[in-house]
């Protein structure tokens, strides 16, 4: 493993160097987070042969799987802060090889769910949350492009997985390639090992902190007040919020992109988990189907990191709210005309559309939440998000499945998702209008502020004037259109602190 990285880097991100690494480690640890509970979409109707189960019940996997890795956010968080992205990402390597080599030796759809659906879900949490989270501490003015290209991981593993699985299949039964993608898994440990720490601390691990903490500990023991117990349970959830910032749902920007999102993953996945069945079902050859998916990863890889490169533009970055609304009703659309595509060629138009506009919505998922929030409360909010996110998650392929077992017809599940995802980005670019145009109003209102403390103090303002420009600076530098007003006192302070020590 390469040693860690300089702590001259701290406040800085580099916007290259090593950073590169750490952006093909997070390639590979993305993309096999996104692109794996879709690539095993290929064993279902054979799995679902096997244990003689329905449409719905074998879609459960998946479902499981995803919410898990989105479930389990809060806890790929809190490990972060308190170890850093890179024993986390190894350990959840390890989770994901594990889960898949168990559950080739099930022999129930409960037994697969527990193994393939939990364990795997959970060791690939391990693996996105922390690659979303150091690729943001390495990268600052190129971020959007970076995320663009790590969040391209994703349809390349796909592209590669889809076929492959066939291959595995047909060569070694569907308990027979569980086992080798479970060994193919361990290379997220690999990626991993890219991920040197960048930065200061984020838990409260320092001596500076076991200090402070010490010194509380003490005052506390001598003063003896009868109401200490309240104190404790004060301190205790003082802790936890610096661990995982809970006033992230007093925040404007965080809860209508909270919103939007839970109700765009209704329709997200289901279409991509269900694209080869459906293809299977139309009579299409098996390699055929398994090939859309390709269709769809190949257009995809391009996407991602083409709609890096234009959110980073002057134009879209700093609207580019407005452009993952208009990405995600693309989306919908897509699925609005899919039950028009008759045959495979059909079906090949609609992946490549489908591909374009999947890699649009990926490539700007966690970038417009860093934009809203800010790099200094990303990671808590990345973990509240995907908790949140995991109920829509869970029940999006299922009821797809269940609409597919009622009415024995697949376009009415593409209906369904396509108008809950135009719906979804509706909402977004309403609400983001309404956000920016608050943003505005509340900004001229503080300059009205400063202008009549400026006329009242006289001589005195003129000391102060630069020490507020400065931290609104500091604030537009790391991309947070929100940050000043929602944060406490504590973390003004500490802010404050940062900004003296870097000039």
């Amino acid at each position: 493993m390469p040693p860690p990285a300089e702590t001259d880097l701290a406040h800085t991100p580099p916007d290259g160097g090593w950073g590169w690494a750490v952006v093909f480690g997070a390639f590979i640890s993305i993309g096999f987070s996104y692109a794996f509970p879709k690539s095993i979409a290929i064993f279902f109707k054979e799995i679902q042969d096997f244990f003689d189960t329905s449409y719905s019940s074998i879609a459960w996997v998946s479902s499981i799987m995803l919410a898990a890795m989105y479930g389990g956010g809060p806890l790929s968080s809190i490990l972060v802060n308190r170890f850093g992205s890179r024993p986390v990402v190894i350990f959840g390597g390890l989770l994901c090889g594990l889960g898949m080599v168990s559950a080739a030796f099930c022999t129930s759809i409960f037994q697969l769910y527990l193994c393939a659906g939990l364990i795997t879900g959970l060791g690939l949490a391990l693996n996105l949350q922390p690659s979303v989270i150091i690729v943001g501490k390495y990268f600052l003015k190129k971020r959007p492009l970076a995320n663009g290209l790590a969040m391209a991981g994703s349809p390349v593993m796909l592209c590669t997985l889809a076929p492959l699985n066939q291959l595995l299949f047909d060569n070694f039964g569907w308990r027979g390639s569980f086992i080798i993608l479970g060994a193919i898994l361990l290379n997220c440990c690999v990626a991993g090992a890219l991920f040197r720490p960048i930065g200061p601390p984020a838990a409260p691990t320092g001596r500076k902190a076991i200090e402070t903490l010490k010194k509380e500990d003490t005052s506390t023991i001598e003063m003896a007040d009868p109401g200490d117990g309240e104190k404790e349970d004060k301190d205790c959830c003082e802790n936890f919020n610096k661990l995982l910032d809970l006033s992230l749902f007093k925040h404007r920007g965080f809860l209508i992109y909270l919103i939007g999102n839970v109700l765009m993953f209704l329709g997200f996945f289901a279409p991509i988990v269900f694209l080869a069945p459906y293809a299977k079902h139309l009579g299409i050859e098996e390699y055929s189907a398994a090939f859309l998916l390709s269709i769809l990863a190949i257009v995809d890889m391009f996407a991602r990191p083409a709609t890096g490169l234009l959110a980073n533009s002057k134009w879209i970055r700093p609207k580019i709210q407005y452009f993952f609304s208009f990405s995600i009703v693309f989306n919908g659309t897509c699925h609005l005309l899919c039950p028009l595509a008759s045959g495979y060629a059909g079906l090949a138009v609609y992946s490549a559309f489908y591909g374009l506009a999947f890699g649009m919505v990926c490539a700007m998922l966690f970038e417009t939440l860093m934009d809203l929030v800010g790099p200094s409360r990303f990671t808590s909010a990345v973990g509240l998000v995907t908790i949140v996110e995991c109920c829509t998650i869970l029940l999006g392929p299922p009821i797809g499945g269940t609409l597919i077992d009622a009415f024995g017809d697949y376009k009415y599940m593409f209906i369904k998702c396509g108008s809950v995802m135009v719906l979804a980005g509706i909402f977004l670019f309403i609400m983001n209008y309404y956000n920016y145009r608050m943003l505005a109003k509340e900004e001229k209102e503080r300059k009205k502020c400063e202008k009549g403390e400026e006329k009242e103090d006289g001589p005195k303002s003129t000391h102060t004037i630069p020490e507020k420009e400065d931290t609104t600076t500091l604030d537009e530098k790391q991309g947070g259109h929100e940050t000043v007003p929602l944060k406490s006192e504590e973390e003004v302070l500490k802010n404050g602190a940062n900004s003296t020590s870097e000039a």
